[in-house]
C-alpha cells in the first residue's frame, strides 16, 4: 500500500511561483508513475503533467513551459514547480501513483491564484 500526501499549496499572485509536493510512504515509489491532476470547482478533474519512472515528462498544453514535474526517488518526493501562475491554474492539485492495475491518490492540495 503507498500513501500520497502533498503539500506546498496557497494563495499566490497571478505571476507568481508554488512549488508542490507529493511524500510517498512505502519501497515502491521509484517504480512509479507519477503524476499531478487538478480540479477545479464545477470542472471535472483533469491531468497536469506525468512523470514515468524512468524520468519521462508529459505536459497538458496549458502548463507547457510554467510547470516543472519531478521527482526524487531517494526522497520518495515528486514535485511540481509552477511558475507564471494565472488566475485560472485555482484548483485542488492531487498527487497521482500508479503500478499496473493499482493507483493511489493523494487528498490534494488548494492553489489559489489571485487576478
Amino acid at each position: 500500500q503507498v500513501q500520497l500526501v502533498e503539500s506546498g499549496g496557497g494563495l499566490v499572485q497571478a505571476g507568481g511561483s508554488l512549488r508542490l509536493s507529493c511524500a510517498a510512504s512505502g519501497s515502491i515509489f521509484s517504480t512509479l508513475t507519477m503524476g499531478w491532476y487538478r480540479q477545479a470547482p464545477g470542472k471535472q478533474r483533469e491531468l497536469v503533467a506525468t512523470i514515468s519512472s524512468a524520468g519521462n515528462t508529459n505536459y497538458e498544453d496549458s502548463v507547457k513551459g510554467r510547470f516543472t514535474i519531478s521527482r526524487d526517488n531517494v526522497k520518495n518526493t515528486m514535485y511540481l514547480q509552477m511558475d507564471s501562475l494565472k488566475p485560472e491554474d485555482t484548483a485542488v492539485y492531487y498527487c497521482n501513483g500508479r503500478q499496473v492495475f493499482n493507483v493511489y491518490w493523494g487528498q490534494g492540495t488548494q492553489v489559489t491564484v489571485s487576478s
